[in-house]
């Protein structure tokens, strides 16, 4: 419990943003490049092998030694393009998921969520003074849970200020060593200012402009939510609060308890008090924001483009793209159905929308329809009308047809929004086209508002105001009315007073998502004689629809959870691989291909001299130059310092089989004796010829299946025997 709400301790070795390397000059206007292949699988440990040390020195004595090294075989390496981990599968479309994945060496951590379902278990803003205002003292431990087996009663709600639930597995990385942040959505970013306070956070954040904006809207206003709280509470007290101490826990109902610590009872870290204004103004600061369609290159490597996603207004799929833009390698979150407020993107995508909003688009009118109905039949039963739904899209598209079925029904009825930023939220989506359909788009040359929430505001149909207690609000008050007012978790905001006010009213309605447990939502509120609706609305895609939509987009790997496994069937002539993955298991996802494309400056293929690999079937040389990474592509160019080819080098690489009876002949020449004998090196398992060197000074060398070792008392002999084995082996 010590730990609860640390995300990660403070590294003096975090990585940088950026890499160095990379920043060559490239080749001029009358320089022509040409392309050659590398094969990935031999490049890579011929990297690791330049890597090791050729010339150190000991610590503890003035031995010198030096390394030979030679490469491994390769033909069983395996390629691995990314590694996969599931943090959270989240829940709803209020909680996302959150993954990390990395790649090319980057971490990159995919939204940032909060589990906003759990505030359930506190109780709102009481009406009326409580003498404790925490959980009420029982008896004892045993009677409490003799109390339990009974249906939990409203009383057994957290009385205090609410701790927020984040993603506890997020708190077990080191958040200094996070490279990346790609949020995809709002909902994908409430939890952004409890990551980026944190000492020694330096990754880039990459959100769309809508989502930014929309996503810093729904933080303010929750922070101004919970305000109401700590005006209630008082200031909050240091360290964890009495409700976390673990007999109150143990005291509390098993479904309260399994909300605060889980299921495998470890969750109690993720819990944490809410951030501040202060907080949420020093993210913002550090978001870098993506305008519709457009591509930035993250050091070199990472190709992220915005593309909308379907589900909402601003959400997108990001397309981290490796090595090179050919490479059509790419991360993609789920899409959802096409709705009237979103736009589609290039051909295949727009296929791929079409595949599921053929039926999906229909079926969510369909509902919406029945929704407007039924607020219709309670108006006129002399019932109000009260709207928690939290998805900006869903809100738009209801205020259209309500205003229609209201008008065709010759009712005059009033419309409020009441929240602390919806003005500023309905005046942002009059100015981002681009994010909008087709048909909404053709209304910006018509000169014609996108939604119709302009025209009712105009036409004092709908009214907004930040607060239940704004004093035109109480002046133009009128019921039956239809209010639509957070939060959706009934625990927070506006709509907690107007829920207590039409709860006993059996002509009103309450209208809610599927999802969200409402036995435990309006646990406060009982008995109600209010009506309540339930609606479902898609936040995916229907499993039947899975395989035409991997039809279309003919993905090589397809990654699913683990749970979904029996649920998705396949053949064995698909061109994709399946993988499946669980939370808090790290899955490796192999790479497309085995080579990688390298542009040379021509001046530079004249001074390749390649020597042939007869192992491998292939031939290496070495070339100096400036390597640079831009925006996928490896590049080679002349550099300031050209070597002269003329001159010889010493070799960094070699290869062949050292014979020992001819290196004892070479050294007898330069007048170095030793003997060959049998022996286990110290450092390493594998067997090791050894020579040990008596004259003129003592000396050992170390022969083993990759590499020889010599390991002398000065440096001239170091040299000499070195200058030996290398005219014995082919060097490079």
């Amino acid at each position: 419990m010590a730990g609860a709400g640390a995300y990660g301790r403070k590294s003096a070795h975090s990585q940088p943003n950026c890499s160095k390397s990379g920043l060559g000059p490239g080749p001029g206007p009358d320089q022509p490049i040409i392309t050659c292949r590398l094969l990935r699988s031999l490049f890579t440990p011929l990297i690791q092998t330049l890597r090791g040390p050729i010339l150190s020195s000991s610590s503890t004595s003035p031995l010198i030694q030096r390394r030979v090294e030679r490469p491994r075989s390769t033909r069983s390496l395996p390629s691995v393009y990314m590694k996969f981990t599931c943090l959270s599968k989240g829940g709803n479309f209020y909680f996302p998921p959150c993954h990390i994945i990395t790649v090319s060496g980057f971490r990159i951590l995919l939204d940032c969520p909060l589990d906003l379902s759990s505030l359930m278990i506190f109780s709102p803003i009481p009406t009326h003074a409580f003498s404790n205002p925490e959980l009420p003292s029982p008896d004892s431990v045993d009677q409490k849970r003799q109390k339990h087996e009974r249906p939990i009663d409203s009383s057994e709600l957290i009385r205090a200020q609410p701790w927020f639930k984040t993603v506890t597995s997020l708190h077990l990385w080191n958040v200094p060593f996070i490279d990346v942040v790609l949020i995809s959505s709002p909902m994908g970013m409430l939890g952004l200012p409890f990551l980026s306070r944190v000492n020694g956070f330096r990754a880039k954040i990459y959100v769309t402009e809508v989502t930014a904006r929309i996503g810093q809207l729904l933080m303010e206003d929750l922070v101004l939510m919970n305000k109401e709280f700590r005006q209630f509470y008082g200031c909050e007290e240091s360290g964890l609060p009495q409700w976390m101490n673990w007999e109150k826990l143990e005291s509390l109902p098993s479904l309260f308890r399994e909300i605060v610590l889980g299921e495998d009872g470890v969750e109690l870290g993720g819990w944490m008090p809410l951030y501040s204004a202060d907080d949420v103004k020093g993210c913002m600061q550090k978001v870098h924001t993506l305008k519709y369609a457009q591509e930035v290159c993250y050091n070199g490597t990472l190709i992220i483009k915005a593309v909308s996603s379907g589900l909402e207004i601003g959400t997108y799929l990001s397309s981290p793209v490796l090595e090179d833009v050919k490479d059509n390698s790419c991360y993609s979150a789920p899409t959802s159905q096409k709705s009237s407020t979103l736009s589609a993107d290039n051909d295949q995508e727009a296929s791929a929308e079409l595949l599921l909003s053929t039926s999906e688009s229909l079926e969510e009118m369909e509902k919406l329809n029945f929704i407007c109905s039924c607020i219709i039949d309670s108006v006129k039963a002399g019932g109000s009308v009260l709207i928690p739904i939290g998805r900006l899209g869903i809100i738009l598209q209801l205020l259209e047809l309500i205003s229609l079925s209201l008008e065709a029904s010759s009712l005059k009825v009033p419309i409020f929004i009441i929240s602390s930023v919806a003005e500023e939220l309905l005046a942002f989506t009059n100015i981002i086209p681009e994010w909008l359909c087709k048909q909404r788009q053709e209304k910006l040359f018509s000169g014609e508002p996108f939604f119709a929430h302009t025209q009712l505001i105009k036409e004092k149909k709908l009214h907004v105001f930040p607060a239940v207690h704004s004093p035109n609000l109480l002046k133009i008050w009128q019921e039956p009315c239809i209010a639509f007012s957070p939060h959706w978790s009934l625990r927070l905001g506006p709509v907690v007073h107007l829920l207590r006010r039409w709860s006993g009213d059996e002509n009103s309605l309450l209208i809610m998502e599927e999802g969200v447990d409402a036995d435990l939502a309006l646990l406060p509120f009982k008995p109600m004689a209010m009506k309540v609706l339930q609606c479902s609305f898609l936040s995916g895609i229907k499993l039947q629809k899975v395989q035409p939509l991997l039809k279309i987009l003919q993905p090589k790997f397809v990654l699913f959870p683990e749970d979904l496994r029996q649920l998705v069937s396949y053949s064995d002539t698909n061109s994709h691989a399946f993988f499946y993955y669980c939370e808090n298991e790290t899955l490796p996802v192999p790479s497309l291909k085995n080579s990688s494309e390298l542009e040379i400056a021509a001046d530079l293929v004249s001074l390749i001299h390649c020597r042939r690999l007869t192992a491998e079937s292939i031939g290496i040389g070495r070339l100096k130059g400036d390597f640079s990474v831009t925006h996928g592509k490896h590049q080679l160019h002349s550099g300031s310092e050209q070597a002269d080819s003329s001159q010889s080098r010493p070799p960094l690489l070699h290869w062949g089989s050292l014979d020992l009876e001819r290196l004892l002949a070479v050294l007898e020449k330069m007048g170095i004796r030793g003997s060959v004998e049998q022996g286990n090196s110290d450092t390493d398992s594998e067997n090791a010829r050894v020579v040990h060197v008596y004259e003129p000074n003592k000396a050992l060398i170390e022969v083993r299946e990759n590499s020889t070792i010599i390991s002398a008392s000065n440096e001239s002999l170091s040299s000499l025997i070195f200058e030996a084995v290398d005219g014995i082996l082919s060097g490079l």
